[in-house]
C-alpha cells in the first residue's frame, strides 16, 4: 500500500464513521427531554439530527421553541453526554487497526466534528486515538457543517490543496462539507444516514465497514 496516490491528508467525521454512539446521542437527548417536559421525540427523530450542530439539531426537533429553551436543552444534553449517561460508545469493528495502518504508511489524519470540543477530546482519551488526530476540529472552533470553514482550517494547517484530501464521514452534512470545500467525500454506509441519501451528495464512493478504507484507498485512491 502506498500514498503517492491521490490523497496524503484523510479527514474523519466522529460520531457514527468513528465511534458507534448513535445509542449514546439518543439517550442523552430522550434524558434531557424527560428532564424538561418536553413534547416527545421519537427515537428516529433524534437520530436524524445527529451530525448537525446541538443548538441546531434541537431547533430542528423543536422549530417553534425559542432559543433560550434551545439552548437550555442542548446543555442538559451535554451534562448526560459528558457525565451522567455510561451508554457504551465503541470504535466500530476494525476502526483502530485501519488508522493505525494508514498513519503508519504515510497518511495524515484529521477530524472534523459537530461535536463540542469536551466530547471529542473525551472520546479520543478514552479510545486512546489522541496521538493519531494531531490536528482536529469541532463545533466550538468554527463554524458547523456544511459551513466550509473547518476543512479549510483544517487544510490550511496541513498547507494542503484541496484535491490531496479525502473526507470520510457517514451524514450529509459530512458530504456537504466536502463539496463546498471542493474536497472529494467518500461515504460510509453504516451510520446514521442511509446510504441512497448519502448517495445525492456525489461522494466519490462508498465502503460498508470502516476496516474497508486501507484496500479502498489502494484501489481507487
Amino acid at each position: 500500500m502506498s500514498v503517492m496516490g491521490k490523497y496524503s491528508l484523510l479527514v474523519f467525521d466522529w460520531d457514527g464513521t468513528l465511534l458507534d454512539s448513535e445509542a449514546q446521542i439518543v439517550n442523552c437527548m430522550q434524558s434531557a427531554i424527560g428532564e424538561l417536559s418536553l413534547e416527545s421525540r421519537t427515537n428516529e427523530q433524534i437520530t436524524s439530527i445527529i451530525g448537525l450542530g446541538l443548538e441546531k439539531g434541537v431547533a430542528q426537533l423543536y422549530p417553534k421553541m425559542d432559543m433560550k429553551l434551545v439552548i437550555k436543552t442542548a446543555q442538559t444534553y451535554r451534562e448526560y453526554h459528558l457525565y451522567k449517561d455510561k451508554t457504551p460508545t465503541p470504535l466500530f469493528d476494525g476502526a483502530k487497526e485501519a488508522l493505525i495502518k494508514l498513519r503508519e504508511v504515510g497518511y495524515d489524519l484529521a477530524i472534523a466534528t459537530n461535536k463540542s470540543r469536551r466530547g471529542l477530546d473525551k472520546g479520543l482519551s478514552e479510545t486512546d486515538l489522541v496521538d493519531l488526530f494531531p490536528i482536529t476540529r469541532t463545533v466550538d472552533d468554527t463554524h458547523p457543517k456544511p459551513n466550509p470553514q473547518m476543512l479549510e482550517e483544517i487544510l490550511t494547517d496541513h498547507n494542503l490543496e484541496a484535491s490531496k484530501a479525502l473526507m470520510i464521514g457517514d451524514s450529509e452534512y459530512d458530504l456537504q462539507l466536502a463539496k463546498n470545500t471542493k474536497v472529494d467525500g467518500l461515504a460510509v454506509s453504516y451510520g446514521v444516514h442511509g446510504l441512497m441519501r448519502l448517495l445525492k451528495q456525489d461522494p466519490v464512493g462508498f465502503i460498508d465497514k470502516i476496516g474497508q478504507l486501507p484496500d479502498w484507498l489502494e484501489n481507487h485512491g
